[in-house]
């Protein structure tokens, strides 16, 4: 099954994590599909707000943005108030104008990192995006073009001492996998585990 519709429909019914907001993180490897994938998501989700933790990160910080996400995100809407965070502008090196984002039913915060252990007790459920390392990298490589050729080469070996250290996959309810129409949603490590509340392919 790879209906998102009928995907979001199961995510509405989550208890809320955070505050009265559902977040539901989206993890998994640079360049593997991620803000593709929340952005179909998002939509299925009656256009679900979606934060982007490249907005959090910056090039001195790729992946110390945990005390910001907690401060401007996390701990407002905890509390059912807006949260309110300055987007990193990559072209500029500075952080810009502030956005807010409203409490919502669902929402989906997505990027490397987004399942860590800082993020995880926040989270209605973790969904991993398949894709191995090389084969993502690669991805985002092609994607981003030579220009980009030294960042990404800073950042693999950065991405690959993050998730040593704070691995995400081992706790994710669910693994997707892109087919050549929508998505597969199949069983992730807490589902094996017995711990998942989310519904994966191989349950029906």
């Amino acid at each position: 099954m790879n209906d998102l519709a009928d995907r979001a429909r199961r995510l509405r019914s989550l208890p809320p994590s955070c505050g009265p907001v559902r977040l539901i993180a989206v993890d998994g490897h640079a360049g593997s599909g991620k803000s593709t994938f929340a952005g179909r998501l998002a939509t299925a989700l009656g256009d679900a707000p979606v934060l982007h933790l490249d907005d959090l990160a910056t090039h001195d910080e790729l992946f110390a943005w945990t005390d910001r996400l907690r401060s401007q995100v996390l701990d407002p809407l905890s509390r059912g108030e807006t949260a309110r965070y300055a987007p990193y502008d990559w072209t500029a090196r500075r952080f810009g104008p502030p956005r807010s984002l409203e409490p919502a039913p669902v929402m989906l915060v997505e990027g490397v990192g987004a399942g860590r252990a800082a993020v995880r007790p926040f989270l209605a459920g973790l969904l991993w995006m398949e894709g191995g390392s090389a084969a993502s990298w690669a991805r985002g490589r092609r994607r981003d073009g030579p220009a980009l050729s030294e960042f990404w080469d800073g950042w693999t070996v950065a991405e690959r001492r993050h998730f040593a250290d704070d691995p995400s996959h081992p706790f994710a309810d669910a693994v997707i996998r892109q087919m050549p129409t929508g998505y597969a949603w199949l069983k992730g490590p807490r589902v094996t585990a017995g711990t998942s509340r989310i519904l994966t392919e191989s349950e029906g």
